[in-house]
């Protein structure tokens, strides 16, 4: 159901927590090399599989000037069962697999990561989370909306990686609902799966539920006004029971912080000194957390 987002108090800054999940190790690697160049594949159809055969089992607008990725960042090789996330900004992370396929989210015009993604991935409550020009040596560009209505249902696999969608609705400028206006991407690779909520307006249904299945890592924007009301995401990290959560889609450290003190005494919250962190299944924390990348 579609519903308005409630006026919320102001909160205190929280304190910052240790850095962990291997964000040191990362930070080392930042320091190794830079970033390969990304090469344009040919584009692949899509290939749809049973849940049993996927290759990892799983079931704003922008009002600043975006923060820039440095050129410096570097990548080390991954290991099979690793992958790595990077903040790049606002509700854009890229996505890189063992295999070096790179998928990046809520592609746009204002905030690109620093290579070229194979897979970009968009929705369209507004222009900070897509583009109708995106860069033409990207080979799988998917909308998460489709012209008529109906539900993007994406199913694609490049070689280590997965990406389907789940159709949500989204609020209009007239006050009304578009129906499957919204796109919950989920990327499968080195057997974790990562959900980005993309610009969520509504609470889960039970079918919307099951068709994500089990996530690892949600990516989850948390500005409590343009997307949906702080205690209703609240009810959906709740119902998504992920391990990591990774906040996005915030307006500076007032919209940030309101969310942290609302769920601080639920979740343990760390910080992160770097943007990009390195995730396995085996460094997933044994309790459900929230991890701050820098960013916005």
């Amino acid at each position: 159901m579609v519903g308005k987002s409630p006026v919320l108090p102001p909160v205190l800054r929280p304190r910052a927590g240790p850095i962990r999940l291997l964000a040191l190790a990362t930070l080392a690697a930042i320091l190794l090399g830079v970033f390969a160049p990304a090469t344009a594949q040919q584009a692949a159809p899509s290939t749809k599989l049973p849940l049993s055969e996927l290759p990892d089992g799983c079931p704003g607008l922008v009002s600043y000037a975006p923060r820039a990725v440095p050129a410096s960042l570097r990548t080390v090789a991954l290991e099979k069962d690793q992958l790595r996330l990077t903040f790049v900004g606002h509700a854009t992370f890229l996505i890189e697999s063992p295999q070096l396929v790179r998928v990046a989210t809520d592609y746009n015009d204002w905030v690109r990561p620093p290579v070229v993604p194979d897979i970009a991935t968009m929705n369209h409550a507004h222009s900070s989370h897509y583009t109708l020009t995106p860069d033409p040596a990207i080979a799988h560009v998917l909308h998460g909306w489709r012209d008529d209505g109906q539900p993007a249902a994406h199913d694609l696999t490049v070689k280590d990686v997965h990406v389907r969608s789940v159709a949500t609705n989204i609020r209009t400028y007239g006050d009304g609902t578009e129906r499957h206006g919204n796109s919950i991407f989920i990327v499968a690779t080195a057997n974790l799966c990562i959900a980005h909520l993309g610009h969520l307006h509504h609470t889960l249904t039970p079918q919307q539920l099951g068709e994500i299945g089990r996530v690892d890592v949600v990516l989850v924007p948390v500005d409590g006004s343009y997307t949906l009301d702080v205690d209703g995401m609240v009810e959906v990290l709740r119902a998504l029971n992920a391990p990591l959560m990774i906040p996005m889609h915030y307006f500076g450290r007032t919209t940030l912080d309101r969310f942290l003190a609302r769920i601080r005494d639920t979740w343990e919250v760390e910080f992160s000194d770097t943007p990009s962190v390195v995730l396995s299944k085996a460094t997933l924390p044994t309790a459900p957390k929230v991890l701050v990348l820098p960013g916005r």
